[in-house]
C-alpha cells in the first residue's frame, strides 16, 4: 500500500496561517512612520506600543502551551485565530495611542498559543528524521511574511489608507479558521485522510492503532514524576531557552524598529522602507530553509543531535553578531543592505532547531516546553521593543542598540557550546525507560 502525505497537506495549512500571524503582528511596525506622525507618537509611545504585543504574548504563550497539550492544537487554534483576526481590525478604528496599546495587548494575548501549538503538531505528525525539514517548510513563513510584508502593507496602504490595509488583514485568519477547524484532526491516528502505511511511517513502527481521541489524550497526559523540574532546570533546554530568547531580540529588534530606523536615518518613506525591507527577510526565508534541511541530513548520517542542532545553532548566531558590526563603522545605505541581511539571514537562520529541541527531549510536553520557551522569547520581544525606544530616546541614535544585539548573541554562543547537549538528554531518557521497563 503506498502511504498517504497527508502530513505535509497540514504542515502547508501551519506554513498560511504563520504568514498571516506575522503579517498581522509586523504590520503595526511597517505603518508606524503613518501612524506616529498621525497620533504624534514620542519614540518612548512607539516603544511601549510595539512593546504591547509582548506583555499580552508573555501572558498567555506560556498558559497556551499548557492548553495546548490538554485540548490540542485543533480548538486553540481555531478561537485564538479567530480573536487576533478580530484584534487586527479594531486597530482600523484606533484614534490614538492609548486604542493602538489596547489592540496590540489583545493580538498578544491571541496569539500566544500560535507556536506551542505549531510544535505540538509537528511532533503528533512527523516522524523525527523529518520534522526539523516540516518545521523549516512551516517556519520560513515568518520571513517571507517579513519580506513581502513591507510591501503589501505599503501597497494596501497607499491603496485604501491603513485603515484599510487593517481591514484586509484581520480578514485572512477569519478566513483560515474554518479550514483548519475542518481539515485538522490533533492525531494522525483519528485523522481519516490518513492511511495505515503514513501512520506506521509517522509513528515509526509496524504495530499501530487506531485508538480514540480521547485515549490517545489520556496516555498523553499521564502523570510523569518529575517534569517540571526537568523542564525548568534541565542545561540543554535552558541553553536553548536562553538562545531563543536572543533570537526573540533579535526578531523584535529589527521586526519593530528597523521600518523606524530606515525612516529617521536615511529618510525612507514607506514604499521605501518595505523596498529595503525585501532583502533582509528574503535572505533569512532562504537560510531558514537551508539550515533545516542541513540539520535533517546531519541527524540522518550521524544519529548525533549536538552536530544537527547545536553546532548550527551557535555557528548562525556567531555570524549573526559578526555581520552586524559593520553597521557601527559606515554610515552608507550599502553597507547598512548588506549588513542588516546577513544579520537578519544568520539570526533566523535556526529557528527551526528551538522547536526540533522541545520535541527531541520531551515530546509528550512538547507544548508545554515550547510554552516555556516562546515565554523567554516574548519577555525578549517586550524589552526589545521598549528598551530601544528608551535608548533612541536617551541617545538620539541606534549605535547603543545594536552593539546590546551583538552582545547578546555572544552571551547565547557562549551558553549553546558549554550546555546545549541533546544527545546527553537523549541518552538519560532511554536509560531511564529501559530501567522501567527491566524492572
Amino acid at each position: 500500500m503506498l502511504k498517504t502525505n497527508y502530513r505535509w497537506f497540514i504542515i502547508f495549512m501551519v506554513f498560511l496561517i504563520t504568514i498571516v500571524n506575522y503579517i498581522d503582528r509586523s504590520a503595526i511596525a511597517f505603518a508606524m512612520p503613518l501612524l506616529s506622525k498621525q497620533f504624534h507618537m514620542t519614540p518612548e509611545d512607539i516603544g511601549l506600543t510595539l512593546g504591547a504585543f509582548n506583555v499580552g504574548y508573555a501572558v498567555m504563550v506560556f498558559i497556551g502551551g499548557l492548553m495546548v497539550d490538554k485540548w490540542g492544537s485543533r480548538k486553540i487554534w481555531l478561537i485564538t485565530a479567530l480573536v487576533w483576526s478580530l484584534s487586527i481590525l479594531s486597530t482600523a478604528a484606533a484614534t490614538g495611542f492609548a486604542m493602538l496599546y489596547t489592540v496590540r495587548l489583545i493580538l498578544g494575548l491571541a496569539e500566544g498559543p500560535n507556536f506551542p501549538a505549531l510544535n505540538r503538531v509537528v511532533g503528533d505528525w512527523l516522524p523525527g528524521k523529518e520534522r526539523a525539514l516540516a518545521l523549516g517548510n512551516a517556519l520560513v513563513g515568518v520571513p517571507i511574511a517579513l519580506a513581502f510584508g513591507g510591501l503589501i502593507v505599503a501597497y494596501l496602504a497607499n491603496l485604501f489608507t491603513w485603515r484599510g490595509m487593517f481591514i484586509i488583514l484581520g480578514a485572512l485568519g477569519i478566513i483560515w479558521a474554518p479550514i483548519w477547524y475542518f481539515c485538522f484532526r490533533d492525531f494522525p491516528e483519528t485523522s481519516g485522510k490518513v492511511n495505515d502505511a503514513e501512520l506506521k511511517y509517522i509513528k515509526e513502527t509496524d504495530k499501530i492503532s487506531r485508538s480514540s481521541e480521547q485515549e490517545i489524550r489520556r496516555q498523553s497526559h499521564a502523570s510523569k514524576p518529575g517534569m517540571w523540574k526537568f523542564l525548568l532546570t534541565n542545561p540543554t533546554l535552558l541553553s536553548n531557552d536562553w538562545a531563543f530568547f536572543v533570537f526573540g531580540y533579535n526578531l523584535f529588534f529589527f521586526m519593530g524598529w528597523l521600518p523606524t530606523f530606515l525612516n529617521k536615518t536615511y529618510h525612507m518613506n514607506l514604499s521605501q522602507v518595505g523596498s529595503f525591507t525585501f532583502l533582509p527577510w528574503i535572505t533569512a526565508a532562504l537560510m531558514l530553509y537551508l539550515v533545516g534541511i542541513i540539520s535533517n541530513r546531519i541527524l540522518k548520517s550521524t544519529g548525533k543531535y549536538r552536530l544537527a542542532r547545536s553546532h548550527p545553532l551557535w555557528i548562525t548566531q556567531l555570524l549573526g553578531a559578526i555581520f552586524l558590526l559593520p553597521i557601527l563603522y559606515y554610515h552608507s545605505v550599502g553597507v547598512a543592505l548588506l549588513s542588516i541581511s546577513l544579520c537578519v539571514g544568520f539570526n533566523m537562520a535556526p529557528n527551526s532547531i528551538f522547536y526540533a529541541v522541545n520535541i527531541d527531549i520531551i515530546k509528550e510536553r512538547s507544548g508545554t516546553a515550547m510554552g516555556i520557551t516562546d515565554l523567554f522569547f516574548a519577555v525578549a520581544g517586550l524589552i526589545a521593543s521598549t528598551l530601544t525606544g528608551f535608548i533612541i530616546q536617551i541617545s538620539g541614535s541606534f549605535q547603543g542598540a545594536f552593539i546590546l544585539v551583538i552582545v547578546l548573541n555572544i552571551s547565547s554562543v557562549i551558553g549553546v557550546i558549554l550546555f546545549h547537549n541533546p544527545d546527553r538528554e537523549n541518552s538519560r531518557i532511554q536509560t531511564t525507560q529501559s530501567t522501567k521497563l527491566a524492572s
